[in-house]
């Protein structure tokens, strides 16, 4: 192609749109190496409605790696399939804190009952007054709704 682009150019990187040739092509690997890992669960391509795979960009930066740890770190696949099920569940975490960083963290809120039992919101730096009720007070807990 003129100027050095690719035919896979503007494709998102969890496009489905790698065959299982070209996918190997990318990674140096052999397609039956993909079969395999496939098998094993250490890369999950997407299938067409023939069963045919579909790889991703990302799951060829994942089959790289896999040969990484295994050819310079010396480590087997189970410890391997170990290592890449640790690093999706710590990426799914760490979305869950972002999630719920924002959800929280909206101008570092602070919830108070007003007066009449409504919850308030106020202003981080602002003393809370006190009002005295005749039944001696209550305790309300808010939950937001998700």
């Amino acid at each position: 192609m003129e100027g050095g682009g690719s035919v896979f150019e503007g494709a998102r990187e969890d496009a489905p749109v790698l065959t299982i040739s070209v996918a190997a092509g990318l990674a140096g690997m052999h397609p039956q190496t993909l079969r395999q890992y496939d098998r094993l669960g250490l890369v999950e391509p997407r299938r067409t409605r023939g069963r045919g795979r579909r790889y991703t960009f990302r799951d060829v930066a994942v089959l790289r790696e896999i040969q990484r740890l295994s050819q310079e770190e010396g480590i087997n696949l189970a410890g391997i399939k170990r290592i890449l099920d640790l690093e999706r569940e710590l990426e799914r975490t760490r979305a869950q804190v972002e999630h719920l960083r924002a959800f929280a963290e909206p101008g570092n809120r602070i919830f108070a009952a007003g007066p009449s039992g409504d919850v308030v919101a106020v202003p981080r730096g602002t003393r809370v007054r006190r009002v005295s009720t005749t039944s001696g007070g209550a305790l309300v807990l808010w939950r937001p709704q998700r």
